[in-house]
């Protein structure tokens, strides 16, 4: 029996009913039907008052015909058709003395059933509106409701009519169908337009993004595959512009990664040829330097100077290559006398040259050899650059740590080393030079959660900033400009 894995390397793809823009749909389509639930039952008891506001101005209505009928009595059969018309069982005014003193009468059937349930709209409140409606709505028998109310066309006649509830619940039921089909429709319409909206407008530009994310991932150093952003000026189109400049940023890296492994390998396999060579080389050059000739010797002086030069830029390479980042042994251990030890491991130091170690009440938790390693960079580049004075001083942050800054008196530094600083092999500020230092003062501050910058640089010197996160210093913290 055999299972198949699917391939991580391919894009996990949902189903349409899981897909983000169903959800739109049937969220836009929920939100829109709630909002009309919000809406129904005010609609259904305001049908419900004016269906009972209706029946009044129909009582009264059928009221006037007594003004016609001699002392304002009208046959039974009569009195039945107008209450049909109606649709009431009774109806009577409540009070004498209002504006039409011939309405005085009263119609009736000739058997009116009992009143089960009074209303009185005269003093309803909005509360009292939608529980009655409410309630009328959930029940399935026929009551007998008296409503007192005031007909709209004759405000000064309080009546009171008696009908059955049914008839008004069917009709409350009719209208509450017809809204609840008209919601359903604005729903869909609703739904539908704001579904083609954010397809357009949000979910084909987050497809674009997550296409062009799976094809990086597949071959990031394909540059055809880099996302061309568009000229939407919102949120998805600066998403878009950073995408590019991520790949673009990140393709480079890999570029250089690559380089410098393919670099790493043929230094690995050219490395045990060429110390011979040096070798040999070195050995006639000091039989040369001491060649009783001026001329000679002098000419062997320089292939001497060469030939350090060959060896240091071959071991650097090597060791930068190889090495990756530094593996880590922690202890905790004093700056000054560290600082002092890397200066003192110079071989040619000018006599002119002076140091000077604040960082004595600095201590630090980090890999001994490796900061001692990056502190030798950073004094080594900048005796090479001319430097007479260099001051180390140790600054405690607010945030916890210490900053180391090494600043000189030198020239500064040019602008081609500027711009490509901390990079390997390019950001070198004397002809002659790898640009391995500085790079592996980054790497070793960065194994360490630490960060290595350039804080400015000018005619009058430059000056280095390393921090380290574990670190204590008796002087008074403060907050250290990035």
């Amino acid at each position: 029996m055999t299972t198949t894995q699917s391939d991580s390397n391919q894009p996990v793809s949902s189903s349409p009913l899981r897909s983000l823009s169903a959800r739109l749909l049937v969220l836009t389509i929920f939100f829109v039907m709630l909002s009309e639930l919000l809406i129904f039952v005010p609609s259904v008891a305001q049908f419900r008052m004016s269906y009972l506001e209706d029946k009044l101005a129909g009582a009264a209505l059928a009221l006037l015909a007594l003004e016609a009928a001699p002392d304002n009595m009208v046959s039974q059969d009569l009195a039945d058709e107008l209450l049909q018309n109606v649709g009431a069982y009774s109806v009577m005014p409540m009070v004498k003395g209002h504006t039409s003193p011939k309405l005085e009468g009263v119609l009736r059937l000739r058997l009116p059933p009992a009143v089960e349930v009074k209303f009185d709209l005269r003093n309803t409140s909005t509360w009292e509106m939608f529980r009655d409606a409410f309630a009328a709505c959930l029940r399935t028998d026929d009551r007998v409701l008296a409503v007192n109310g005031v007909a709209s066309h004759e405000p000064g006649l309080p009546l009171q009519i008696t009908l059955g509830e049914r008839p008004m619940r069917e009709a409350m039921l009719r209208f509450g169908s017809r809204i609840l089909e008209t919601s359903l429709i604005i729903s869909l319409i609703t739904a539908t337009l704001v579904y083609f909206s954010l397809q357009w407008l949000l979910v084909r530009p987050m497809q674009r993004l997550t296409a062009s994310m799976v094809a990086f991932r597949r071959d990031p150093e394909d540059a055809s595959l880099t996302i061309v952003p568009s000229r939407r000026e919102d949120e998805l189109g600066t998403a878009e512009r950073e995408l590019a400049r991520l790949q673009e940023t990140v393709r480079q890296a890999l570029l250089q990664r690559a380089r410098l492994a393919a670099l790493g390998t043929a230094m690995t396999k050219i490395n045990h040829d060429l110390k011979n060579i040096l070798s040999t080389a070195r050995l006639v050059s000091d039989r040369l330097a001491e060649n009783p000739l001026p001329e000679v010797r002098r000419a062997a002086a320089s292939v001497l100077s060469a030939l350090d030069r060959a060896v240091k830029l071959c071991a650097g390479t090597l060791a930068f290559t190889r090495e990756g980042a530094p593996p880590l042994i922690l202890t905790r251990f004093s700056l000054g006398p560290l600082i002092a030890e890397a200066a003192a491991a110079l071989p040619h130091v000018p006599e002119d040259f002076q140091l000077e170690n604040m960082a004595h009440d600095a201590t630090v938790e980090a890999d001994r050899d490796q900061l001692f390693r990056a502190l030798l960079n950073l004094t080594r580049n900048a005796i090479e650059a001319g430097t007479t004075h260099l001051r180390f001083e140790a600054i405690p942050l607010e945030t916890g740590g210490v900053a180391l800054e090494v600043a000189d008196n030198g020239h500064g530094l040019p602008p081609r080393a500027r711009d490509n600083l901390f990079q390997p092999f390019a950001g070198s500020a004397r002809p002659g030079g790898t640009g391995l230092g500085l790079a592996i003062c980054r790497e070793i501050a960065r194994a360490h959660g630490g960060t290595m910058q350039l804080v400015s640089t000018s005619g009058t010197g430059t000056v280095f900033r390393l921090t380290l996160p574990r670190g204590w210093c008796a002087s008074t913290p403060r907050q250290v400009a990035e």
